[in-house]
This record gives structure tokens, C-alpha cells and sequence, in this order.
């Protein structure tokens, strides 16, 4: 590590926000790649906005070295780990650019793409997102999966999100400034930044293999993360079961009509048993399912009464709250 002392700038142009979570393996890596394709855009002065998700390994010590090296380097450092959309919150937050950029740590989002970011931004681009052009890099069930939930998603919400687009994109000042005026407690950026609207455009590429460390996703955290996503962004699916209720309670009157009916006809038969445990099952399973869908969104109404912050902060390297 090559120890250079760089002052900050005062009003930086571009803030880069990375949030982490256990990537001492990645780091040296990625100040290295970001700083090369950060010195290609001269005329713009930047920041690096660094959040620890509650790192438990050596990510938070090196990051503190490389903050005593180049006060452009910022750190939030959280008391535990809160999540990655709260640590993207947290940047938003603190950044003093006038515009930002979420990049992940693993340079599976190349930041070569950040100079055609820009130039798109010179254009008078409020947004410019990355889209995912080809996903080669993740498994094929990853591939299906992502697949389904942009395809779920955008069936449900009148703001809809591009599809294969992540977090990685340049967010103008503007929708930051609309982003940070917003008290919700239930998270989903993707859907956030589908919301603000603005003038946007998305510019494709390729996903490129992890360079180190181990990705911290697994599958049963996407799908909470798309359950999360979908619930906080639309309560179609509470309309949905409402419809479905309304059609079962017409089927309902429909053979209640045709007992009655046949029973006035041919008088009373033996009862089928088996049709009739069938359909309670059956009625029951949905009952349970409509339970469920309402019980998390009434979760998340708890989650938003209580009004607790979206992270707690231990520690600021190079932060002043004053600028």
C-alpha cells in the first residue's frame, strides 16, 4: 500500500458509496481499480464513501489505513450489521457530492463503467443505471430467479424498475436530495429509485466473476430480499387475494344453488366425503396463505410505528457532519 497523503476536496463532484460487509480479501483490489478509473475523469473531484455492515473480520483496519493515507476516503462504521440497502441509505446520507455512485466492493460491476456514467450525466441524465447485460457469471437458478422477480415485480407496481438493473448506477444530487426526504423504515433501493422517476437511461454490460472473497448471499436471503422488495413497494397482493375471495364466495353461492336445486329434484344422495375434505383443504391452505401475506405487511407496519433509525453508527473516519 502505497502511502500517499491526499487532502479532501471540499464539495467533491462524484461520491463513490461502497457498503461491505467482511471484504478484507477484496479491498486492495478495489481501491486500486476505482482510483485508476477515478484519475480518467480529471475534471471531476471525488470521494470514496466507505459503510462497515458490522464487519466481524480485518475490513474496518484496513479501511482505517486507507483513510490516514487520503482523507477522500470516508468511513461509517455500524454497530452490527444492519443490511446492505440501510448501508446505501447511510451513504446517501453522508456524501457531499454532486452526484453518487454504489458500487459493490467484489468488481463483479466494472468501474470502468463509471466515465460513460458520467458522460451520459454531462448529457443532462438525472439517472443512469447499469443493466446486466449478460449474467454468464451467475448460476443459471440465479439467472432464472432474477428473471422471475423482475418479471413479478413489474407486473405489480406502477413504478417499475429496468430490468437487470442493480444498484450500481450515478444518481444526480436532485434524487438523492428526494431520496433523503422520505421516512419509510422498509427499504427496497431498486424500488426507491424506480419511484423518483427523472430523466434516466440505462447503459448495458457484462458481469464479470467475484476477483476475491466469497459473496455473502445465499438463496434464502434473496428470496426474503425479494419478499422485501415486493411488499414494500406495492400491496397488490393483498387486492389480489381480495378478488380471489370474491371469486370463491360467488363459486360458493353457485353450488350452494345447485345442491339445492338437484336435492328438489332428485332427492337427498349419500354425501362425498372425500370431494368435501378436498375442498376445506384446499379453502384452509388459501385462508393460511391470505394469513400470511397479511401478517407481513402488518409486520412492517410495526416496523415503521416504532420510528427506530434505519443504523446505528459506532464510529466516523474523515466525516464532518458539519459540511
Amino acid at each position: 500500500m502505497n502511502k500517499v497523503i491526499v487532502k479532501k476536496s471540499q464539495n467533491p463532484d462524484i461520491s463513490i458509496i461502497v457498503s461491505m460487509y467482511n471484504e478484507e480479501e477484496s479491498l486492495a483490489l478495489f481501491f486500486e481499480t476505482i482510483r485508476k478509473t477515478l484519475e480518467k475523469l480529471k475534471q471531476y473531484t471525488y470521494e470514496i464513501v466507505c459503510i462497515d455492515d458490522g464487519s466481524v473480520d480485518g475490513t474496518y483496519s484496513l479501511l482505517e489505513k486507507y483513510a490516514a493515507e487520503d482523507e477522500r476516503v470516508k468511513i461509517l462504521k455500524f454497530s452490527r450489521n444492519f443490511g446492505k440497502e440501510y448501508g446505501l441509505m447511510a451513504g446517501l446520507k453522508y456524501c457531499k457530492g454532486r452526484a453518487a455512485i454504489p458500487i459493490d466492493v467484489d468488481l463483479q460491476d466494472p468501474p470502468e463503467l463509471i466515465v460513460k456514467f458520467v458522460k451520459k450525466w454531462e448529457e443532462g441524465y438525472d439517472m443512469v443505471y447499469g443493466i446486466r447485460n449478460d449474467r454468464r457469471s451467475d448460476t443459471l437458478l440465479k439467472r432464472l430467479t432474477a428473471a422471475m422477480f423482475y418479471k413479478i415485480y413489474n407486473l405489480m407496481t406502477r413504478s417499475p424498475i429496468p430490468y437487470n438493473a442493480g444498484d450500481y448506477r450515478l444518481i444526480d444530487r436532485k434524487i438523492i436530495n428526494a431520496i433523503l426526504d422520505l421516512e419509510e423504515r422498509n427499504i427496497f433501493m431498486k424500488g426507491i429509485f424506480g419511484w423518483t422517476g427523472f430523466k434516466s437511461c440505462g447503459i448495458k454490460y457484462v458481469r464479470q466473476q467475484r476477483k476475491a472473497g466469497q459473496s455473502k448471499w445465499n438463496y434464502w436471503k434473496l428470496w426474503n430480499f425479494a419478499l422485501d422488495g415486493i411488499t414494500a413497494s406495492t400491496t397488490l397482493p393483498l387486492r389480489i387475494w381480495t378478488y380471489l375471495g370474491s371469486v370463491l364466495s360467488f363459486l360458493g353461492v353457485l353450488y350452494a344453488f345447485y345442491i339445492i336445486v338437484r336435492t328438489m329434484t332428485y332427492g337427498v344422495d349419500v354425501p362425498g366425503y372425500a370431494s368435501l375434505l378436498v375442498f376445506i383443504l384446499l379453502v384452509g391452505g388459501v385462508q393460511m396463505i391470505i394469513l400470511g401475506i397479511l401478517g407481513e405487511y402488518i409486520g412492517r407496519i410495526f416496523i415503521e410505528v416504532k420510528r427506530r433509525p434505519l443504523y446505528l453508527i459506532e464510529k466516523k473516519v474523515n466525516v464532518n457532519d458539519g459540511e
